[in-house]
């Protein structure tokens, strides 16, 4: 993480400056990007699921098309057709299922964009497009633009964790609401990412002995 970006974000804000301080240099190297369809199909299985039962299911949908080639993947048109009962059969719910079949149609009409067509977009734009699938929310949305494209200027304010990090740092009573939260972090803008990492962390470092923080799921 840049020493500059550091600097200035804990200008902006004194009392973040001495989480900075107390924590040490602290950033994110994003992940690479998956496809946006293949990671929103990833999103929409690892809902509400431990990630070993999860990652599970996610292979066996990979193989109902692709048997022989685990880090293949198929189609939207692929998908779509694929009959509801061998997805049930894979371990999705009817709900799970309906979402898969929701974003293969919106991938297939051009709402869920191939990487090209996504990644000159704006945060707010991408936000806009892919929360339009069913079951995808904007916090799924947020941690895409967090950990795989690596968007600088990102608060996720629905997350219990950064909303803890914020009544950590702001010895608040309770936890901020979601738009005073927003209105925070006014103050972090336009390294809001880094500032959300910081609250994720400060949950750790001030009670480490404690359970890790619940994040939120769509």
């Amino acid at each position: 993480m840049s020493e500059r970006i550091l600097a200035q974000l804990a200008a902006a804000d004194p009392v973040m400056a001495r989480l900075i301080a107390a924590v040490g240099p602290y950033g994110l190297v994003p992940r690479a990007a998956d496809a946006p369809f293949r990671h929103l199909a990833r999103a929409i299985t690892y809902q509400q699921l431990n990630g070993v039962a999860a990652g599970t299911i996610f292979r066996r949908l990979v193989a109902l098309f692709h048997p022989d080639d685990p880090e293949a993947f198929p189609t939207p048109a692929q998908l779509l057709a694929m009959p509801d009962a061998r997805l049930r059969a894979a371990g999705y719910s009817a709900s799970k299922v309906a979402a898969l079949k929701d974003l293969s149609a919106k991938a297939l009409d051009g709402t869920v964009p191939d990487t090209a067509t996504l990644l000159p977009l704006d945060d707010d734009a991408i936000v806009a497009r892919l929360t339009a699938v069913r079951g995808i929310g904007r916090w799924t949305v947020e941690m895409m633009l967090m950990f795989q494209l690596g968007r600088p200027d990102v608060l996720p304010v629905d997350d219990l964790g950064v909303r803890k990090g914020a009544q950590l740092l702001d010895k608040l009573e309770e936890m901020p609401k979601p738009r005073e939260l927003a209105e925070r972090g006014e103050a972090w803008g336009p390294y809001r990412t880094l500032a959300g990492l910081y609250l994720w962390r400060i949950a750790d470092f001030t009670a480490p002995q404690k359970a890790p923080v619940k994040r939120s799921q769509d």
